[in-house]
């Protein structure tokens, strides 16, 4: 078998990483080694927060609509429990945006939870 010297290709490829960590500070933009494994634990934080992404915002849904339903005289386990009573099915995304752009509509939405 052929001798395959990968010298061209290697510097090529570690050319390509270190491109990818400019903005990095020291070494974490200059060397291999250390580029290499900053990047790494980059695409790890940025799987995991991918997924915390996702529970960041249900938790911000849920403060912006306990917020609106204080305001109209509820709180928010309450005005959950009783929009299922009552068969009103608005997911906590809607429920938030209705509570910060529109506060009269959220208010109806709280008077139909309340009257069922």
């Amino acid at each position: 078998m052929a001798r395959v010297k990968s010298g061209p290709y290697r510097r090529r490829r570690h050319q390509r990483l270190i491109d990818r960590n400019r903005g990095y500070m020291g070494t974490r933009s200059k060397l291999f080694r250390r580029a290499n494994e900053t990047f790494l634990k980059a695409q790890w934080y940025a799987y995991g927060d991918r997924r915390n992404r996702k529970r960041d915002l249900r938790r911000l849904w849920i403060v912006r609509i306990n917020a609106a339903a204080r305001l109209n005289g509820t709180t928010y386990s309450k005005l959950i429990a009783q929009m299922r009573r009552s068969n009103v099915v608005l997911n906590r995304k809607m429920l938030a945006d209705l509570a910060v752009r529109d506060a009269n509509a959220f208010g109806k939405v709280v008077q139909a939870a309340q009257s069922a």
